[in-house]
């Protein structure tokens, strides 16, 4: 059995009966636990009633749509979510990241891939970085290892996993650029076709989250054409692209 199963189940949530049971077929003979939704409604109920370890999202459902579904998952918990849809243009690829979603894959797809997709998901959540430092903290925003959570003014900050990534990263070395590419890889280590604009994507999100005026940002600063950087005070004025 794959030591994921022990955890917990991966939902499916697709109203097509036929992709629904295949999808079943191929996660279970890699050893995973499954669980099927056919509807948005459903899906909430099912993924508060079980512990669920990956959503397989479609978008196209009856009742609530996969994107107002991701939303409401993505507001109560950080199960990683992997959208899979007809739906795969650019913009749609990252309205599904804007929402929360750890992965998109669009269809038609092989169910190798979408195997594939789903362990790279799963190793990624399940590394917990080891640091030596409890927690980062800058002015009222703080990052704790232990609690792995963020707070700003001593109010908790619900992040997805991505972006809690890119903070830590961020955080962890004040002043240095790292660039897109860099955070790509640390986002997605094991390569997979995104949308090269996710990091930005990501970088916004969060920026809403932490920043008291995001669009005047003092922590997440942008190097322009290049990259990110979390605040310096000692290199602000040796970085004057840095805002």
């Amino acid at each position: 059995m794959n030591p994921a199963a022990a955890s917990g189940s991966i939902l499916i949530v697709e109203d097509n009966p036929t992709t629904s049971d295949l999808l079943s077929v191929y996660l279970r003979r890699e050893g995973y636990n499954t669980i099927t939704a056919f509807s948005g409604r459903q899906a909430l109920e099912m993924a508060a009633r079980h512990n669920v370890i990956l959503t397989v999202l479609d978008i196209l459902l009856p009742d609530l749509d996969g994107w107002e579904v991701c939303r409401r998952l993505r507001s109560s918990s950080a199960v990683p979510i992997l959208i899979v849809s007809a739906l795969g243009q650019a913009h749609q690829r990252l309205k599904g990241f804007t929402l929360g979603a750890d992965d998109y894959l669009a269809k038609p797809f092989s169910f190798g891939e979408l195997v594939a997709r789903i362990k790279a998901i799963l190793r990624r959540t399940a590394a917990e970085p080891v640091v030596a430092r409890k927690a980062f903290s800058c002015g009222a925003l703080v990052l704790d290892f232990e609690k792995r959570q963020v707070t700003l003014n001593g109010r908790r900050i619900k992040l997805t996993r991505s972006e809690y990534r890119l903070l830590e990263a961020l955080m962890g070395s004040p002043g240095r650029v790292f660039l897109r590419d860099e955070l790509m890889n640390r986002l997605y280590p094991d390569g997979g076709v995104v949308v090269d604009r996710v990091i930005d994507v990501h970088i916004g999100n969060l920026r809403h989250k932490v920043e008291a005026e995001p669009c005047h940002p003092q922590y997440i600063l942008t190097a322009r054409g290049l990259g990110y950087a979390f605040t310096d005070e000692t290199a602000k004025a040796a970085q004057p692209t840095l805002g």
